[in-house]
């Protein structure tokens, strides 16, 4: 562990699938979902990790979770090693590390009350009994915006954000340290995704939460995120402040990022200069040698397809992998 500010520390994370080709998947190939990626999060700091899709984001925070079992690496939770924990040791950790799922429409069951997939957590774990439940429940509906009502009813009577609402107060219904949140408002309507980033950042000060928000969204990185992590082909290229990240971008990825984000003045997004990356995404079961972005890195030198380089950091905890900060 880094410090005992720390609450998650990521030490070389891989995660390898293992694919079959040909008739009857004859040829096994490796994907390479995330091929050796390094952070912390601070607590209660708000860290987005952001990239195209496909990038390994979401297969990084699963198996941070135990969701999916790693291929190699470590990680530190509360200065425990996450991979080591079994039996009651592993379910405390998963009542203090929690995750709100992308899709409201799937992650919840629809033959279950909403009264019933809020109080679940209570029954696994175990950590509020009699009474209290009711009292519980109540606060964590009410928290989210809903209304004790709502409770009897089923998810398809409810909208999107809806049940976004309910899927948070789920979550929170653990008393959790660290949450993730993976792309919680992508499959919601525009006029929604504010007011559960809203919600969301009003909760994680009211319970002193530390967040891992999963994102492909620079926008909303600046509005919620304390610090932003770029990810790319299953490795990251830059971490830094949000502050920092917009105001002095490193990376060329990173400035592709920036420059495609929409402006809603006219006049003004016609001054901005918009990068465009060249060729398609590579696939993560057959990367690029050296540098994974080199392939379309309009700044790209030789050497950038035979030497990989490491996050080197550029001050402030501001890091980038690009050679040209190595030379």
């Amino acid at each position: 562990m880094e410090t005992s500010n720390t609450l998650l520390e990521v030490g070389d994370l891989k995660k390898y699938f293992t694919i079959g080709t040909g008739i009857f998947g004859k040829y096994k190939k490796i994907l390479r979902a995330v091929n050796g990626i390094s952070f912390n999060v601070k607590k209660g700091e708000i860290l987005g990790l952001v990239g195209e899709t496909g990038c390994g984001k979401t297969t990084a925070a699963h198996t941070i979770l135990r969701i999916l079992e790693p291929t190699s690496g470590e990680v530190y939770f509360d200065g425990k090693e996450v991979f080591h924990l079994k039996g009651k040791e592993l379910l405390e950790f998963r009542r203090k590390a929690t995750i709100i799922f992308q899709d409201p429409y799937a992650s919840l069951n629809p033959r279950m009350t909403i009264r019933d997939i809020i109080s679940e957590p209570f029954v696994i774990h175990g950590h509020v009994r009699g009474i209290e439940k009711e009292k519980k429940l109540l606060e964590l509906i009410n928290e989210v915006g809903l209304a004790p009502y709502h409770l009897p009813r089923y998810p398809h009577e409810f909208s999107g954000g809806e049940r976004q609402r309910i899927a948070i107060a789920r979550a929170l219904a653990v008393e959790p340290k660290f949450v993730v949140a993976d792309e919680p408002v992508s499959a919601l309507d525009i006029s929604v995704r504010a007011k559960i980033l809203n919600l969301l950042k009003d909760l994680q000060k009211k319970f002193d939460l530390t967040l891992l928000f999963i994102t492909h969204d620079l926008s909303v990185v600046r509005h919620l995120c304390d610090r932003a992590a770029v990810m790319y082909l299953g490795k990251l290229l830059e971490t830094a402040t949000t502050e920092d990240l917009f105001i002095n971008p490193r990376h060329p990825y990173t400035e592709a990022l920036l420059s495609a984000i929409p402006i809603p003045n006219p006049k003004l997004a016609r001054s901005i200069k918009r990068i465009i990356l060249k060729g398609d995404v590579p696939t993560p079961i057959n990367p690029p040698s050296g540098c994974r972005f080199h392939p379309r890195c309009e700044h790209a030198e030789p050497e950038c397809a035979t030497l990989e380089p490491e996050l080197v950091e550029m001050g402030n905890r501001h890091f980038v992998a690009c050679l040209k900060f190595i030379r």
